[in-house]
C-alpha cells in the first residue's frame, strides 16, 4: 500500500473478498480494535448482510472493553453477537507459563469459539480476522529456526480448521491499516487507539494468568490509561506489565511482600520497530503514586525503556 492510495487499497480488497466468498457468509472475529474492525468494515462492504461478527469476552480483556465494542458495532449498523468464554479461556490457560503455549492455546481456543458459533448460523464457510503484515513476519520462523512469537491469529492457529481465512489486511503494517480506516470513515479518535495484543491482558501477565492477577492488571491498566488521556502528546502505546517478581515494600508501616509492576511506552509507525518514548516525570510520578496507593497486590512500579529490537513491544 506504501505506493498505493488508501482508496484504490479498499478497492481492491473488497474487490478480493467479493472474489474469494463468492455467495458464501462469513463470520468476522472482532476483538474490537483497529485492525479487526477495518478488516470488519471491508467485509461488510463487499458482502453487506451476509457478515456476521463475533466478539469473544475472552476474560482476558481491559475494563468495560466488552461493553464498549458493543456499543461502537450498534453505531456501525454492523450485526455482533457477543459470546461469553471467560471461563473457558481461563481453563485453557490454567498452570500455563510458557508464553509461546499461551498463545497457541489462546489461538485454538478462539477458533473453537468460532467454529461453533459458525454451526448457529447456516452455510458459513469462512472466517475473516485482522491479521496484518507484522504478525505473519513475526510468526515466521527465524533465523535461529524459531518465530520471535507466534501471533495467536497466525502461528497460534490448530493446524485443521473447518473454516477458511479472510484476512485483507495481511500485507498492511499497522499505519497503513490506520490510514485505510480513515478513509473507510471510521472516526479518527477510534483509528489511533493504541494497539492491543490478541492475547489481551494474558500476554501482560508474566507467568500463570489468573483471575486474581487479571484483577490487579485491569485495575492498574486503567490508571495508566486515565493518566495517558491527560497527556500532552500521547505515545503510539503505553500499558503495564504485571512481573513474577515480588519484592519488599512498607504499607502503614507494616512489611508487604507483594509483586512489580513495569510501564512500558514506545513509539512506532508500523510496529516493527519501536523505541522507547520519553515520559513527563510529572506524569510517572503522578502514576506511580496512583499505582502504589490504589492497587492492592503490587509494592514497586518499574520502567521499561528498551527498544525494538532487541526487545519485542510486548513482554511475552
Amino acid at each position: 500500500m506504501r505506493e498505493k492510495p488508501a482508496q484504490e487499497v479498499a478497492k481492491e480488497a473488497i474487490l478480493a473478498i467479493h472474489s474469494q466468498v463468492g455467495e458464501g457468509k462469513v463470520l468476522c472475529a472482532l476483538s474490537g480494535g483497529v485492525d479487526s474492525t477495518v478488516t470488519a468494515v471491508l467485509v461488510h462492504k463487499a458482502i453487506a448482510e451476509r457478515l456476521q461478527c463475533i466478539y469473544v469476552d475472552t476474560g482476558l480483556m481491559r475494563e468495560g472493553e466488552t461493553q464498549a465494542v458493543a456499543q461502537m458495532f450498534a453505531r456501525f449498523n454492523i450485526p455482533l453477537e457477543v459470546v461469553d468464554a471467560r471461563e473457558r479461556f481461563m481453563k485453557q490457560l490454567a498452570g500455563v507459563t510458557d508464553p509461546e503455549t499461551k498463545r497457541k492455546r489462546i489461538g485454538a481456543e478462539f477458533i473453537s469459539v468460532f467454529e461453533e458459533a459458525a454451526a448457529r448460523f447456516s452455510d458459513v464457510a469462512f472466517l475473516a480476522q485482522g491479521t496484518i503484515l507484522s504478525d505473519v513476519v513475526e510468526s515466521r520462523p527465524s533465523h535461529g529456526g524459531a518465530p520471535v512469537k507466534s501471533h495467536h491469529n497466525v502461528g497460534g492457529l490448530p493446524e485443521r480448521m473447518k473454516l477458511k481465512l479472510v484476512e485483507p489486511l495481511k500485507n498492511l503494517f499497522k499505519d497503513e491499516v490506520r490510514e485505510l480506516g480513515k478513509h473507510l470513515g471510521l472516526e479518527a479518535a477510534f483509528v489511533e487507539r493504541q494497539p492491543f495484543p490478541g492475547p489481551g491482558l494474558a500476554v501482560r501477565v508474566l507467568g500463570e494468568v489468573t483471575k486474581s492477577k487479571l484483577a490487579v492488571l485491569r485495575k492498574a491498566d486503567a490508571i495508566v490509561q486515565e493518566e495517558v488521556a491527560h497527556l500532552e502528546h500521547k505515545p503510539w502505546q503505553v500499558f503495564a506489565v504485571l512481573l513474577p517478581v515480588q519484592s519488599v515494600g512498607v504499607v502503614r508501616e507494616r512489611r508487604t511482600y507483594c509483586q512489580t509492576l513495569a510501564l512500558r511506552a514506545v513509539e512506532s509507525e508500523d510496529g516493527m520497530t519501536a523505541k522507547p518514548t520519553h515520559l513527563p516525570w510529572s506524569f510517572l510520578d503522578c502514576v506511580s503514586q496512583r499505582l502504589l496507593a490504589e492497587v492492592e497486590g503490587i509494592n514497586r512500579v518499574v520502567l521499561d525503556i528498551s527498544s525494538k529490537p532487541p526487545s519485542t513491544i510486548e513482554w511475552e
